[in-house]
């Protein structure tokens, strides 16, 4: 009896051993990938997603690349919500995802049971673990992920060993399938191991090594997958509390999908097995592995194909039900976008862009425009409600922590740093001297500089809004380069009509702290434009 005990327990852990080594592989793999690719995958889901059709084949090969759906779920996020993707075009990346992560599956199914790839990836991770630990770079990250992949295909075999020995130890036989009640109870475990894993793959992975074991038989297995597809949407549902918008549309759009897709897979298993029968007799048990991820496939492919036609009805309705709130110049700068730096990255230098255009507007105004800056989008706020926004920038801004090895983002970091300080600096310009902007536009001798800094501003405007960045530099850069050729010269000036007694030394004084705020804000504008044009070479890199 005891030693029963003992072998049943051996058992179990083995199983649950198995299990872990499947998600840790899967999670060095999935890192692995990334770090090899994830910048190359998030430039082709911007370059090639220009419809939901388009997004939906995008969005299934970037996730069967990077074997991650939450990586490309994120992606589509943050691409939402910085404006650079609609988001029924997200909508499509978000459903071909799910259609993305099948690819596990296959590769469970064919490497893992039919080739029996268990003992032979030995080398392999290994090999991946010299190549990360003695390389460097691209060398590194594919050790990584070629140790991941070792690590999935040995979890794989203690998965097989442990469910061996489970035929008495789970209660599967009380679920024969062969009743809607069965069916529901098996979809429901399915759920919960999802959600307790936190990975459909493994999931998928679990219910075709227990039925290659025959330890439950094909309906069953199909119910359980049926359930973990929608088991998904419960993280996802879960990680959209707290943050934006865009973040809840596209969190629930995931749940709306897959519980749709779930409940069109359940009522499609037994066709699905007749079909099987009808087709090739006996053929279903004797080829139930390709069968079971067959099946994973179709019904997520066909749930693509039926609703990829109603996408604006979709995204509509999604946006029907969780509205717009009013726009907070800070919604861009989702905590769920930390989880790729990338994105946050990204997340900055467009709420960097928006408050400098701001600052730009509040400079002109300042000096005299009656009109804001052509091209001008910005609503305006006060120089209190910037400077929060600044603030909250810094905040977000600390949390994004990179390697310098990663050296295009730690470049593009780095010139968005020198970026938030030259605006602090222009800020308190604005804001702390702002009187000296008024005697520099009274200030007959100050008047052309004035209006040429105005006028320069309204044409950084305009190639900023068309993200001709370089054009923008060029222009601030030769504003700020005649304002200081011509600081001595108005100097002189002032200095002079002091002698003369034409000023006071209070109002010389005055004058001269004008000239010294002309040549400090037109310096600062040139140096956020330079260090902004950095960031945007840093990203095509």
């Amino acid at each position: 009896m005891e030693s029963d005990l003992i072998d049943t327990l051996n058992i179990i852990l083995q199983f649950l051993g198995g299990l872990g080594l499947f998600l840790l592989g899967m999670i060095v793999m999935t890192d692995g990938l990334k770090a090899l690719a994830g910048n190359a995958i998030r430039r082709a889901l911007m370059r090639f997603t220009r419809s939901p059709l388009s997004g939906a084949m995008t969005g299934a090969t970037c996730t069967a690349l990077l074997q991650s759906s939450s990586a490309t779920t994120v992606a589509a996020v943050g691409f939402v919500g910085a404006g650079l993707m609609s988001f029924p075009s997200a909508l499509g990346i978000i459903f071909g995802a799910n259609l993305g992560t099948t690819i596990t599956g296959w590769m469970v199914a064919l490497l893992g049971f039919k080739l029996q790839l268990g003992l032979l990836v030995l080398p392999l991770i290994l090999a991946g673990a010299i190549m990360h630990l003695f390389g460097r770079n691209r060398i590194a990250n594919s050790g990584y992920a070629v140790a991941g992949f070792g690590l999935i295909f040995v979890g794989i075999m203690m998965l097989q060993q442990g469910m061996g020995g489970l035929h008495e130890s789970l209660p599967f036989g009380q679920f024969s399938g062969d009743s809607l009640t069965d069916l529901i109870v098996l979809a429901l475990l399915g759920i919960v191991f999802t959600v307790i894993t936190q990975s459909s793959s493994a999931g998928v992975a679990a219910a075709l090594t227990a039925l290659f074991s025959g330890l439950i038989g094909f309906e069953q297995a199909a119910a359980l997958v049926v359930g973990m597809d929608i088991g998904t949407t419960v993280t996802a549902a879960l990680a959209t509390i707290g943050r934006s918008v865009a973040a809840r549309r596209t969190g629930f759009s995931h749940v709306i999908y897959n519980c749709l897709t779930g409940l069109g897979a359940f009522l499609l298993i037994s066709p699905y097995v007749l079909l099987w029968e009808t087709l090739a007799p006996n053929a279903l048990m004797a080829n139930a592995e390709i069968a079971l991820v067959a099946f994973h496939t179709s019904f997520n492919l066909l749930g693509v194909i039926i609703v990829l036609p109603f996408t604006k009805q979709f995204a509509r309705l999604v946006e029907r039900l969780i509205p717009a709130t009013a726009p907070q110049r800070t919604d861009i700068l989702d905590h769920s976008l930390l989880q790729e730096p990338a994105l946050a990255i990204n997340a900055v230098q467009i709420a960097i862009e928006d408050v400098f255009h701001l600052l730009l507007r509040h400079i002109a105004v300042l000096l005299g425009s009656a009109t804001p800056p052509p091209s001008s989008t910005a609503q305006p706020i006060s120089l209190h409600e910037i400077q929060q926004t600044l603030d909250q920038i810094h905040n977000y801004l600390d949390e994004i922590h990179l390697e310098r090895e990663q050296s295009a983002e730690w470049q593009r970091l780095v010139a968005l740093i020198h970026t938030l300080d030259h605006m602090q600096r222009l800020h308190e310009r604005c804001d702390e001297d702002a009187e000296r902007a008024v005697t520099a536009r009274t200030t007959a001798t100050l008047q052309s500089q004035c209006a040429e800094l105005v006028d320069g501003i309204g044409e950084i405007e305009i190639a900023a809004h068309s993200r001709r960045w370089h054009a923008a530099c060029q222009r601030a850069s030769l504003i700020a380069t005649t304002i200081n050729e011509n600081r001595p010269e108005a100097r002189a000036t002032v200095m002079a009509s002091i002698g003369s007694g034409e000023l006071t030394v209070p109002d010389g004084t005055a004058r001269l702290e004008a000239v010294r705020w002309l040549h400090r804000v037109s310096h600062h504008i040139a140096r956020i434009c330079t260090h902004i044009t950095e960031a945007y070479v840093a990203s095509a890199k």
